[in-house]
Order: structure tokens, then sequence, then C-alpha cells
């Protein structure tokens, strides 16, 4: 469905955008791909990579609606990855992180319908549900800003969808590259925040194709959540530096010992799918949708009372020795 279409990903330079046009291209033929962003030297060195002649690279920040419809000119889809995601920055610097997180994500929505554009998917985070954290919280308001404009579009063809997913592996600032680091200076131990810490684990190349899924699969409206494994920050320690000790140093502001992607308390609104969930929109829209049969003929069935889909009691934890083949 990418094949002679234009596709805008903004935030397009970190991890997730690398990622996603690589994959783009091995799989589609697209007519244009546009990366939008606000760091010229992180444009500069995507583009001796990605020189392909339908790529296009826009400065540019989601704080400024103007700059984003001029972007999304003749644009068909359109990934909203940008953000500020750390999350102790975003408890010392709130505003900051609501201008980008809250205010661009209605930009985004207000470029996207002002250009016509066909479908928007914005990427979410574990850390949205039940959110103890500013970055959660910001990311909460934005899947509901998401959730809602579809009833902004009137007669256009503009619909937007959520995916939401836990940590990836390996990806900007995260914690296995904090590790590597560390173990690289020759450190003699590992600092761990909790020992019972569990995590969502998600390699990034299958976060991308789980987002190119859900372009076929929407309808509008939808936030989805893959099925994936959990992990122990102990036996990351071990996977990465099994000669080392560990050294509890606390939880830091905002943190979780646990992350949960499907709250208990929205176990109404949520459809299970053979390899992900779909958390329904708690408001109707001018048009009728059956989230039970996606756009692919794939059907969905409401999960039990109370259902909540956490890292910690997830029934698929990764081994050390897998975690150890995901992060080579």
């Amino acid at each position: 469905m990418f094949n002679n279409k234009s596709i805008l990903i903004t935030g397009g330079t970190g991890s997730f955008g690398k990622k996603f046009i690589q994959i783009l291209f091995e799989k589609y033929q697209p007519k244009k791909v546009i990366v939008f962003s606000r760091d010229e030297l992180k444009q500069f060195e995507m583009q001796q990579v990605f020189n392909e002649p339908c790529m296009r690279y826009f400065i540019g920040d989601v704080r400024d609606v103007e700059r984003l419809k001029k972007a999304m000119y003749k644009v068909d889809y359109v990934v909203h990855a940008a953000a500020l995601k750390q999350v102790p920055a975003a408890e010392y610097n709130p505003m900051e992180c609501i201008k980008t997180n809250i205010h661009g994500a209605q930009n985004v929505i207000d470029a996207a319908i002002a250009c016509n554009v066909e479908k928007v998917i914005a990427l979410s985070t574990d850390k949205a549900a039940n959110p103890i954290n500013l970055y959660g919280a910001t990311k909460l308001a934005s899947d509901k800003l998401f959730t809602a404009a579809n009833n902004l579009v009137g007669d256009r063809k503009t619909r937007f969808s959520v995916v939401r997913y836990g940590n990836v592996v390996g990806s900007r600032g995260s914690v296995v590259p904090f590790f590597k680091k560390i173990v690289a200076n020759g450190a003699t131990e590992i600092p761990i925040t909790d020992e019972r810490m569990t995590r969502f684990w998600l390699k990034l190349e299958d976060g991308v194709n789980f987002v190119l899924k859900n372009f076929e699969r929407m309808q509008g409206g939808e936030i989805f959540i893959p099925k994936i494994p959990s992990m122990r920050i102990l036996d990351l320690a071990k996977a990465i530096a099994p000669d080392l000790y560990t050294k509890v140093i606390g939880i830091r502001p905002g943190e979780k010992l646990h992350e949960i992607m499907c709250p208990a308390d929205t176990y109404y609104e949520t459809l299970e799918f053979a390899d992900h969930y779909v958390i329904k929109p708690s408001i109707s829209f001018s048009y009728a949708v059956d989230y039970e049969h996606n756009a692919i003929g794939e059907i969905g069935f409401p999960v039990a009372d109370g259902f909540e889909y956490n890292s910690g009691t997830n029934p698929h934890f990764l081994t050390v020795e897998e975690l150890r083949e995901m992060n080579p």
C-alpha cells in the first residue's frame, strides 16, 4: 500500500525513523519520503545513508503548525514519531515536554486535516497507560487528541490511530547502550534501579513492521498494542555483563517497577487479536466502525473482565540467552 505514495515521518532522524525508512525502501517503492525534524546535523548525517531521489529533508519543529502544513502538502501517510521522551528530563522541564508532546500532537492533527492526509499513526508508549510521570501523562493526552481527531475531519478522508508499545532494544538513550557504555569503560558493577523491575521488550524492526501493518488495519480511533515479551532488568544485566556485580541505586523520578499497555480500567474497550490488542475509542464518531473486524479481515474478541496487560505478569519472559541474542 506504500508503493507510489508520499510518506512523512516527524522526528524522522531518531532510531525509529531510520529503521522505518530502511524497511520502507526494502519492501516498497514510495513516491516520496519526507523526514521532518529540527536537528540539521542529524539530517545531514542521515542524508549520507538515505539519499534516494525520492527522499526529502525538512528542517522544522512540530511546535510550528505552518511549517508542518508546508511539509505535508500532497502527503498520503504520516507517522508521528517526534517527542521529548526522557522521563527525568520531562520532570525537570515540564512545559517543554508539554509543548512538544501535546501542542505538537495537535499541530500534526491540524496540519494533516488541512492537507487532507489519508492516514496518520502516532507512536505512543506503555508509560501512557496509568501514567505516573509527566512524559506518560503527555503521551496519554496525545493519544486522546489523536483518537478524538477522527471527529474533526468532517467529510474528509483523513483517519487517525495510535500505536503503543514498550521499550525498544538499543534505541538511543535507552538502557542497553547505557549498560554497554559502562562495560566498555571498564566498570566493575552495573547500576540497577530495582531488582524487581520488568519491561516490555521489542526489537526495533518488529516495532516498524507493526506500524506498517497497522496502516492496513486501521479504521480510525484505535490504539494498537503488540503482543510482545517482557524482560527482567537483572536478566538484561546478566546478558550484557555476566561477569559484573549489580548495584541497586533506586528508582529514578517518575519510574515504575512494571509497565502496563492495556490497563484493567479499560478492559471493556479492549479487543484481543491473534498477535495484538486493540483499545477501542471511548467516544463514538460520526461514522460507524466495527472494531472487531479490522480493515484486512482479522477478527478480535473482547478480553475477560479486569484484563490487564502488564510487563510483570506477562506470560512470556525472555531468558538471559534470548536477551543476549537480541543484544549482540
